[in-house]
């Protein structure tokens, strides 16, 4: 929407606020930026985010990387050595990942995965969207420090379940005794068979 004024035109843009109202805002002004920057969007609860957990048997982490100083083979790692999940690898440019074979894309893969992890910068994550609908995949996790409101109200919208900006392994060793609700190690050692 365009207003004319003496200046010449300025043009609107529909702001979503936190309390689920909308309002029309000159996109220029320091408000409109203020409130686009902030997030609006929010994700499963933790107890609806362990259901996604123990539900799934399948994780296909996009983005996985053969390079041990990266995050996401740290958390490959943990998700073959601490939890019963088959985990597949997607990487173009990789051929095997943790020892086990790493496919180019999602349709790639011989299972359509429960959940599908994500390692890629926010731009990305809209493609990755699509990727994750074309095979028909019900849960998105896009990982901690990504975040793309815009992606995931799109994912949402067709149906698809949205993790965002989480790391699947803290969430995953927190719900299992690992960590403390902060993300730190708790030290306990303790003979409780854990929930996988």
């Amino acid at each position: 929407m365009a207003t004319t004024g003496d200046t010449g035109t300025v043009t609107h843009e529909t702001v979503q606020l936190a309390n689920g109202l909308s309002c029309s805002l000159p996109s220029s002004s320091p408000l409109a930026k203020l409130l686009k920057s902030q997030r609006t969007w929010v994700g499963p609860s933790a107890k609806e985010r362990l259901g996604i957990l123990r539900r799934a048997k399948t994780v296909a982490i996009v983005g996985a990387s053969p390079n041990p100083a990266r995050s996401s083979y740290f958390v490959g790692t943990y998700l073959q050595q601490s939890s019963d999940y088959t985990v597949y690898f997607v990487n173009p440019n990789a051929d095997t990942i943790l020892g086990q074979k790493a496919y180019p894309d999602l349709a790639s893969l011989p299972v359509v995965p429960d959940i599908v992890d994500v390692f890629r910068k926010a731009s990305d994550i809209p493609a990755v969207v699509d990727d994750v609908l074309a095979i028909g995949a019900k849960t998105i996790w896009v990982q901690l420090g990504i975040w793309n409101e815009d992606a995931a109200r799109h994912a949402e919208e067709n149906g698809l379940t949205v993790v965002m900006d989480r790391c699947i392994k803290v969430e995953h060793a927190r719900f299992h005794g690992g960590l403390h609700l902060l993300g730190f190690d708790t030290g306990v050692i303790s003979s409780r068979r854990t929930l996988r």
